[in-house]
């Protein structure tokens, strides 16, 4: 279940006693009426609903509240524990933009469920990285070492590219990487095993458990739970990654005025230093 902050609780209720307090003073005048009903609705379409994930897409928006503000638009933020609902209540209507996945990850729930979205602007990326409790280094990995991925297939391509980076795999040739599974694996010198069976959130409980070798960890998660992904992991993704982390919209509405506002001052260079400052290179911002 998604998690409404106070400030969207506070606005709802106030709403509701505006509505109720028209009924019962605004019915005998017209004029006065349709006045107010006006200013209702100018109200309510200065609201952004905007859901993320808590770490850092949420902490990010929070800084943009005060710069949308002075624009009178007024962001509210809906925070998720997982991947799938974001996507499912920006198709509902229920927000009006979400802030947490990358683009392969917003390509593949596109094609998956027909989702009638577009890419508003690409905002930060999260190099995933390679935790161990039992090693160092990816070199002193056993032969038939235990590597654990999430269960998000959409994730398994940026995984197994860092793998291969690292020179612990090889990959069919010609293939489009971002969407290799395990079964594209032509080279395994040290014969890993690949567990592909756990839930992106619960990735960091398995490292802390010590199950399998290593684990490889979404960075959001990682920083969730008090990781530092550059000085924690054992490997770390390239900046130069695909995968961009995105403002994503009903199609159509990444030329609202709001969306743009949004986009605006999420790569203003208040937000950029933010980030960098906040996550020290853990988060990097970009503005593309």
């Amino acid at each position: 279940m998604a998690f409404l902050t106070k400030k969207k609780v506070l606005a709802s209720t106030l709403v509701s006693a505006s509505v109720l307090a028209l009924a019962a003073c605004g019915s005998d005048d017209e004029g006065t009426n349709t006045g107010s009903t006006d200013n209702a609705d100018k109200e309510e379409s200065s609201t952004l609903v905007v859901g993320a994930s808590n770490t850092p897409h949420a902490i990010i928006l929070e800084q943009v509240e005060p710069i949308l503000e002075e624009q009178g638009i007024d962001l509210e933020i809906e925070t998720y524990q997982d991947y799938i609902l974001p996507n499912q209540d920006l198709e509902g209507k229920e927000i009006d933009a979400n802030y947490f996945q990358h683009i392969p990850y917003f390509e593949a729930q596109i094609e998956e469920f027909g989702y009638d979205f577009a890419n508003a602007g690409g905002i930060h990326l999260e190099p995933i990285g390679v935790y161990s409790k039992k090693y160092d280094s990816l070199s002193e990995l056993p032969e038939g070492a235990t590597i654990l991925l999430s269960n998000s297939v959409a994730d398994h391509g940026r995984m197994l590219s860092l793998l291969e980076q690292e020179g612990l795999i090889k990959l069919k040739e010609g293939i489009d990487k971002t969407k290799a599974e395990t079964s594209d694996i032509v080279e395994n010198p040290k014969n890993f095993e690949f567990d592909a069976n756990t839930e992106a959130s619960l990735l960091y409980q398995m490292y802390e458990n010590e199950e399998g070798d290593a684990v490889l960890i979404n960075s959001n998660y990682a920083i969730d739970n008090g990781l530092n992904p550059l000085e924690d992991s054992i490997a770390i993704e390239s900046s130069e990654s695909p995968y961009v982390n995105i403002i994503a919209v009903r199609a159509g509405d990444e030329d609202s005025e709001k969306i743009k506002a949004l986009v605006e001052a999420l790569h203003s260079e208040k937000i950029q230093e933010f980030i960098l400052e906040e996550w020290g290179g853990s988060v990097v911002p970009v503005t593309k």
